[in-house]
């Protein structure tokens, strides 16, 4: 997904424009996590890019995103760009040993 956003809607109040923008990019992240995973991958994981334009977008984690959107609205922008594309992710297994060397109890 790459797309700009307009913050200044003429008739839409811009709390409520925020609102569609929050709600468009949750929409967008469930349905292709939804779509079947390639063999050998484990879940979607998603390359963000955020910019004020699509010159300006930078690398952004997505969990920060609907936070990079509230402070570009705090600071009255006028358009957003957001870049989310998903690629293949795989888990790496976590081997840990136990603290101590007694047996774990259930």
């Amino acid at each position: 997904m790459r797309k700009t956003y307009q913050l200044n809607i003429e008739g839409r109040h811009r709390d409520r424009v925020l609102d569609a923008i929050r709600h468009d990019i949750s929409k967008y992240l469930k349905r292709q996590r939804r779509a079947a995973l390639p063999p050998g991958a484990n879940f979607w994981d998603f390359d963000c890019r955020f910019g004020l334009s699509k010159d300006s977008a930078t690398a952004a984690e997505l969990a920060r995103l609907k936070d990079l959107i509230a402070a570009a609205a705090q600071e009255e922008a006028s358009a957003l760009y957001v870049e989310i594309l998903p690629r293949p992710g795989v888990r790496q297994s976590r081997t840990t040993a136990p603290a101590s060397d007694e047996p774990l109890q259930p």
